[in-house]
């Protein structure tokens, strides 16, 4: 796989990840096919790094989360943390070094269960307190995500969207852990407690030196939280790069695409132009052949796009990744996107990017 560690500390690798799920038919004992929600995606996650996934959805972005903390089997390839397999790894030890925070935090939560019973449980599981030192420490979880002692008695339905978030992740941090997934945590909440809980994020990775891996569909937020981002499209990453870099010179036409997606509120800027693609997401079932994204590309060519699958190759001194027979840059001889088919921003016409 390319390295593009930039010689820092690798602390997740995945090596030629596969997730596919069995389509079944008759009396559900004959495997039709398979929908090929991850299909080979090589990446590696630096220690203390926040890496964000970004794309349409369905791309495979929550399927790639879950199978790197080993909640559902990988098909094809491996994840290796910290050097180890986590195919060797014991659930309890995935547990205490890997969480999560999942989208639906009120889901995520047993209502018949009060704040301290949530919080306190993985504590419990792992025989690491009871009875009052159990009290204590989720006093001291709550206090460190903005919450009180004394919310430790209500159930799950009593609090905010953005307070039962803040219980998730006082949830994720009891164990301990160094890595934790954020998946899509910050899309059920408005703006302003976004806002709140993304500052509370950063906080607490500064304070415990964690690895986050920010799944979203919202690029404002990547460029705020994120170190480095991938994009993803129809199971594969197509692009990776420094935030900075991916926002100033994104390489890949989708993600040029993806760019011009982005609401932009100020009025001066409101002749930017935008990127609509034709036609719609292909099946993860029965995906294209070469590149994926050659069937709504305006600057695909026949022949060789619609045939050879480009491979992720690194450029560059900053590990820039993009997976494009024709990528787009500063001084590249290229086709530029200024040639395909692009038009100025209209607000009564709707783009056809779905985030």
């Amino acid at each position: 796989m390319p390295d593009d560690s930039n010689n820092e500390e690798i602390l997740i690798e995945i090596d030629g990840m596969k997730k596919w799920f069995p389509i079944k038919s008759g009396m559900l004992t004959t495997v039709k096919s398979h929908v090929r929600a991850v299909d080979g995606v090589d990446l590696q996650i630096r220690r203390g790094e926040t890496l964000g996934i970004v794309g349409e959805s369905g791309c495979g972005k929550t399927t790639l989360g879950r199978v790197l903390l080993g909640l559902i089997p990988i098909t094809e390839g491996s994840v290796h943390y910290d050097g180890e397999n986590i195919r060797n790894m014991t659930n309890k030890e995935l547990r205490r070094r890997l969480q999560i925070v999942f989208q639906d935090p009120g889901g995520s939560m047993n209502p018949r269960m009060s704040v301290r019973s949530i919080v306190g449980e993985p504590l419990q599981v792992n025989g690491m307190a009871e009875g009052a030192e159990l009290t204590q420490r989720v006093a001291e979880l709550l206090d460190s995500v903005g919450l009180k002692r004394e919310h430790m008695n209500r159930f799950p339905h009593e609090f905010s969207g953005g307070q039962k978030q803040r219980i998730a992740l006082a949830r994720a941090l009891s164990l301990d852990p160094e890595f934790i997934l954020l998946d899509e945590p910050t899309s059920a909440l408005d703006v302003s407690v976004q806002a709140q809980v993304l500052n509370l994020l950063e906080e607490i990775q500064e304070r415990h030196g964690l690895t986050f891996v920010f799944i979203t569909h919202a690029l404002n937020v990547v460029n705020h939280i994120c170190d480095r981002v991938a994009v993803m499209y129809l199971g594969k990453i197509v692009e990776i790069a420094n935030t900075e870099d991916l926002f100033r010179d994104p390489a890949h036409p989708y993600t040029h695409a993806l760019m011009s997606a982005i609401p932009e509120p100020s009025l001066e800027k409101a002749s930017r132009e935008r990127i609509v693609l034709s036609g719609d997401v292909p099946s993860p079932a029965n995906p294209p052949t070469g590149c994926r994204f050659h069937t709504r590309c305006p600057i695909a060519e026949e022949g060789l796009c619609d045939v050879e699958e480009p491979k992720l190759e690194i450029f560059g001194f900053d590990g820039h990744g993009v997976a494009c027979h024709f990528p787009l840059g500063p001084g590249m001889k290229l086709p530029m996107l200024e040639d395909a088919q692009i038009r100025p921003e209209d607000d009564d016409e709707p783009t056809t990017i779905v985030l």
